[in-house]
């Protein structure tokens, strides 16, 4: 890439209360949720840019943001990220709220009314749009994530004609993309709806709709089945997930796939493999846990991102660190394994589950407890020194030893918010899953990396020697 990657839309703040529900009110019959953490992050076209930025990539996001407390806080959250060029908002910021319960939502408040407003010859937002039409010059692609609050319209002349690539995330609320798009991707829901005659299958409404609209290519997402890809031409077929995996929350889904494509036909991708690698992306993304696992921390008096654990003493118990982080109101990660000759997929899973929370606890198989479960020719490495590696690592709170054959008992004193397991693994076959639900955690299974695995370091050893 050469340029920036150019995001143009509608931004918007998303907050999360987080609590938990253990009573309902005495005047209705509804629950109580006690509310322990509030956080908060970009929506909307701002997520999008946020996720972009976050691959390494240099992002310049042309949105629409009110001078109002949620409209400074997005500011905040947002420039230490990414390049924002800020046309005027008539009205106030839109702001979603979910109040969320052991990470199931149970309710979403929305406030603000705000729409873009301003035309290029017009005094007041003149450098605002001579900034955007700079920014669209320079793009190595450029991406339109529309909500339908005007900013894809007041630009829709400028992206016209562009000779790069152009990816167009609809709306329902939102106008039809520009021709010549090199890719619009709609959900399946919103396919459906851009499409005149009646819905048939996936397939059948991509390839109209690339008709339709004039496009390169369409590809409809369709969550945990992937995508159906058609392009001009008559081309078309299925782009699948990568790796069965599920998550808690799909929310930001659809922005982590738009973006991920744009990136790649910006690299140069074909559109297969655009495709291909957001089906990717955005399958790890809600296996990860969505965009409620972003935490974004800014002390702006606008922006207040809700009180953090402090720094943790080294060497502190798991048990410690689970009671200060539920103190603190925040969310606690869990995993376990044997962790035996440590290798670069355990490290890649630890990372990927610390960033779903607050702090991560790993609970380790004693000595006795491996041997009863692999044999007497295992472990390798002892428990002290499996211990001492773990907490070596930056993305590990805690680590807790337990003996028994299985993490449950361990797992009932911790009351972890999350257990994470590697994707070898599925809620059935998972003697500690009841264990989890219990303690009213649920279980969220991340892919692996391909390639790794102890027994297959500890052959590869033995054959070498």
């Amino acid at each position: 890439m050469s340029g920036p990657l150019v995001i143009v839309g509608d931004s918007l703040l998303d907050v999360d209360v987080e609590g938990t529900a253990d009573r309902l009110a005495p005047d209705a019959p509804v629950p109580v949720v006690d509310g322990r953490a509030e956080h908060r992050r970009p929506g909307g076209a701002g997520l999008a840019a946020l996720l972009a930025a976050r691959d390494g990539t240099r992002v310049v996001l042309i949105t629409a943001l009110g001078d109002d407390p949620s409209g400074r806080c997005l500011e905040g959250l947002l420039s230490p990220y990414v390049e924002i060029v800020r046309l005027p908002l008539r009205g106030t910021t839109v702001r979603k709220t979910r109040v969320r319960a052991r990470g199931q939502t149970l309710v979403r408040i929305d406030t603000g009314d705000g729409r873009a407003m301003g035309r290029p010859g017009q005094v007041a937002s003149a450098s605002a749009f001579a900034r955007a039409a700079d920014a669209l010059g320079a793009a190595s692609a450029v991406l339109v994530a529309d909500y339908g609050r005007g900013v894809a319209d007041l630009l829709r002349e400028p992206l016209r004609g562009l000779d790069v690539p152009l990816v167009w995330d609809p709306h329902p609320r939102g106008s039809l993309p520009v021709p010549g798009c090199a890719l619009v991707t709609p959900s399946e829901a919103e396919s459906r709806g851009m499409c005149e005659e009646p819905y048939v299958s996936p397939e059948r409404t991509a390839r109209r709709l690339v008709r339709d609209l004039d496009a390169e290519a369409v590809a409809i997402t369709l969550g945990e089945r992937g995508a159906m890809l058609a392009r001009r031409g008559g081309r078309f077929g299925p782009v699948p997930v990568p790796h069965v995996a599920s998550g808690p929350d799909a929310c930001g889904a659809g922005d982590r796939f738009a973006a991920a494509a744009a990136l790649a036909l910006a690299d140069g991708a074909s559109t297969e493999d655009a495709v291909a690698r957001a089906v990717g992306e955005a399958t790890r993304f809600v296996a990860e846990g969505g965009a409620a696992a972003l935490r974004l921390h800014h002390p702006d008096r606008h922006c207040p991102a809700g009180e953090s654990p402090a720094p943790f003493a080294p060497g502190a118990s798991g048990f410690e660190v689970a009671a200060a982080v539920r103190a603190a109101g925040g969310r606690l990660i869990a995993t376990g394994g044997c962790f035996d000759l440590l290798h670069a997929g355990h490290v890649s899973l630890l990372r990927r589950a610390r960033a779903l929370g607050d702090a991560l606890v790993v609970c380790v198989n004693s000595d006795d407890s491996i041997r009863r479960l692999k044999g007497p020719g295992r472990p390798l490495v002892s428990e002290r020194d499996r211990v001492e590696v773990l907490r070596a690592l930056g993305c590990v709170d805690a680590v807790t030893v337990f003996g028994e054959d299985t993490p449950s008992r361990v797992i009932e004193r911790l009351c972890p918010d999350v257990w994470v397991k590697g994707g070898d693994y599925d809620e059935r076959s998972m003697p500690e899953a009841e264990a989890v639900r219990r303690a009213g955690g649920e279980v969220v299974i991340l892919p692996t990396v391909p390639g790794y695995s102890t027994t297959g370091l500890i052959a590869a050893a033995r054959a070498a020697s």
